[in-house]
């Protein structure tokens, strides 16, 4: 006997994720698994491809859905970059190496 899927299950985070600048006054972003800390002057977010950083001044969070994955921040981008784990332990690695 087949099963139909259940159509009542809530839906999931999407995997992929997205980094929208637009003017370098707003940023949209995707697969946000989780906001770790904000304030105006720096935001740690947790998406589904690592950590990433934004720097700016006067940031402000101009729209928040968990439940998709997005959020929207406003303010002046000053950076932005990724928190990738996986690489440092190749770096860390690599140097091991080098000096034994």
């Amino acid at each position: 006997m087949l099963q139909e899927p259940n159509q009542y299950l809530a839906p999931t985070q999407s995997k992929e994720h997205d980094v929208k600048i637009h003017n370098r006054r707003l940023i949209e972003i995707s697969g946000v698994k989780e906001v770790d800390s904000f304030d105006n002057e720096e935001f740690i977010l947790e998406t589904v491809l690592g950590y990433l950083i934004i720097r700016g001044e006067n940031l402000q969070i101009k729209t928040l859905d968990v439940s998709q994955g997005k959020v929207e921040i406003k303010g002046k981008l000053i950076d932005f970059s990724y928190l990738d784990d996986h690489q440092n332990d190749q770096t860390k690695s690599f140097l091991g190496k080098l000096f034994k």
